[in-house]
């Protein structure tokens, strides 16, 4: 309990929190689109590593951080191109398809990054001044490098367009009931390809982003399982974009306890579990809130009248 409370009064918890929930929030952000078109997802963790890697390339090339971030999107949506018309306009299985793509990427990335071996460095910070002095949280909000800010505007823009606009409805409609909306006209295939192009450039930002807003560095390994995670923190969070970002603060915040513990000095604890850590509660959180809530009607079902 000592050691919980140490790490809760300590601001450098919040901050390596809000690094780790950012990458999340980004592929999250798009993922709960797709999810509430019908589709599901799997192949974010390609998308992310696909973003990450391209984003070091283009940076080991031009030399710019937001050339390299634009790369990362552009990759990250080359990726979702696959998932998208395999699985939407051919009737591909689309967890056969995602997982087949996150193979690929994994390998893919492995070698080219032993052939290339691209050069990266961590963006400059950003202070807001007055906001980054609140205490306790405003260094973790307000003080971080600049690509984290990208996804303040993001989330609310995600959500404008789901709940605002005629293409949010028509995408809405296809996840309830996809025989109704191809009966209005909505061709909900290709609004379903469509979320996951979305859900392509929001994973490749979030790629970019842990490469020059979190790590400062490229490896292969570097996604380690986080684009499930954001998967996870969608049906964490009941298909409701709140929910979601509020799952992917709490899976931030699991990492960063986990680190926070032995720079406090608790060397005692397993490391083996710490590392398990938060697969462990995203596990628990899916066991305990997936059967709770309802999911969009058709999800994961595929719409097989008339691909379009």
């Amino acid at each position: 309990m000592g050691a919980i409370w140490d790490i809760i009064g300590n601001e450098v918890t919040y901050s390596s929190a809000m690094r780790f929930a950012v990458l999340l929030l980004f592929a999250a952000s798009g993922e709960w689109v797709a999810e509430r078109a019908g589709t599901l997802n799997i192949s974010v963790e390609g998308m992310i590593l696909a973003g990450a890697f391209g984003s070091a390339v283009s940076y080991d090339i031009t030399g710019s951080i937001p050339l390299a971030i634009l790369m990362g999107a552009f990759c990250g949506f080359l990726v979702s191109t696959i998932q998208a018309n395999l699985s939407h306009r051919l009737p591909a299985d689309q967890f056969v398809v995602g997982l087949t793509i996150n193979i690929l990427i994994l390998g893919l990335v492995g070698f080219l990054d032993n052939v290339i071996e691209p050069s990266v460095d961590k963006a400059s910070q950003a202070t807001i001044p007055g906001l980054a002095s609140i205490p306790v949280i405003g260094p973790a909000l307000f003080d971080q490098p600049w690509p984290l800010y990208l996804v303040y505007p993001l989330v609310p823009a995600v959500w404008w367009l789901v709940y605002r606009t005629r293409w949010g409805l028509e995408v809405r409609a296809s996840g309830e009931d996809p025989n109704s909306a191809d009966v209005s006209g909505i061709r909900v295939n290709k609004r379903r390809r469509q979320t996951i192009y979305l859900t392509g450039l929001t994973s490749g930002l979030g790629g970019a982003y842990l490469v020059f807003g979190a790590v400062g560095a490229f490896a292969d390994s570097i996604v380690g399982g986080r684009g499930f995670i954001a998967i996870a923190a969608v049906i964490f969070g009941g298909w409701t974009l709140k929910g979601s970002v509020a799952g992917c603060l709490l899976f931030g915040a699991v990492v960063s306890f986990r680190l926070s513990l032995p720079d406090q000095g608790y060397d005692g604890i397993n490391t083996e579990f710490l590392t398990a850590l938060p697969y462990i509660v995203t596990i628990v959180g899916m066991a305990a809130f997936a059967h709770r809530v309802r999911p969009p009607a058709a999800l994961a079902k595929p719409f097989l009248r008339g691909l379009d």
